[in-house]
């Protein structure tokens, strides 16, 4: 990995490793090893191993310390939506994490850069690595930094299409997801879709999957409709 790409990750990340093949290997998909004909243990997966354990004891803390009069039920329910593969992809996406990942030729054609297992994974593996490098302290600043903070809008994000759903149905609305375009080749298609709510459009979005691009209309949608905003 040329080393502007390590200066660029570690300024968006906000964390300068001492270490910059532990960064290196983080960011090394199997793909790519197995393409290069690099060791097993020199793609990122043991370090995602690490990470996603101690991901689970800082949001396990946090939520803890958060919900002093919740239940474990609950507390382990919460947890889950917030490690969960979708809202570390969404918080993978908004640390640009995808451009950095070292991709197999066949993965990466085929959009591997920006799908959820891929991104979720990767990030996980570099908190393994800002971990080793720097220790607990330092690896839990950085996923309050970039998992933990705004939680709640992130978790909103994931849950809009359920959220609106009950929105409309409290009001005895019809709710309609509509695909207005699609454009690109298979490996690399974009969707435009728009949702309507009793027959009026309200929002639409566009992404790189019509799931995606309806999660993001709702999203909009519960956004310009005020709603959710109390919801915890």
């Amino acid at each position: 990995m040329r080393q502007d790409k390590i200066l660029e990750f570690e300024k968006k990340a906000g964390y300068t490793f001492s270490q910059p093949d532990l960064l290196v290997t983080a960011l090394t998909h199997s793909s790519y090893s197995n393409e290069n004909r690099l060791k097993k243990y020199e793609c990122n997966e043991r370090l995602e191993f690490l990470g996603d354990a101690v991901l689970e004891l800082v949001s396990s803390e946090y939520i803890y310390n958060e919900n002093p009069e919740k239940p474990e039920g609950d507390l382990t329910k919460t947890r889950a939506s917030y490690v969960c593969e979708p809202t570390l992809a969404l918080c993978a996406r908004e640390l640009g994490l995808g451009e950095y990942i070292q991709l197999g030729r066949g993965e990466d054609i085929t959009g591997g850069r920006e799908r959820d297992s891929i991104l979720s994974d990767t990030l996980e593996a570099t908190i393994g690595a800002v971990y080793l490098d720097g220790g607990f302290e330092r690896a839990r600043e950085y996923i309050y930094k970039h998992i933990l903070k705004d939680i709640e809008k992130k978790k909103l994000f994931y849950d809009s299409k359920t959220i609106l759903q009950e929105i409309v149905q409290g009001d005895h609305l019809a709710l309609e997801y509509e695909l207005l375009d699609e454009e690109g080749p298979d490996h690399n298609k974009s969707f435009t879709v728009s949702v309507k709510i009793g027959g009026k459009r309200v929002a639409e979005a566009t992404d790189r999957t019509k799931k995606k691009a309806e999660q993001s209309a709702a999203y909009q949608a519960i956004l310009k409709l005020g709603a959710g905003k109390n919801r915890r």
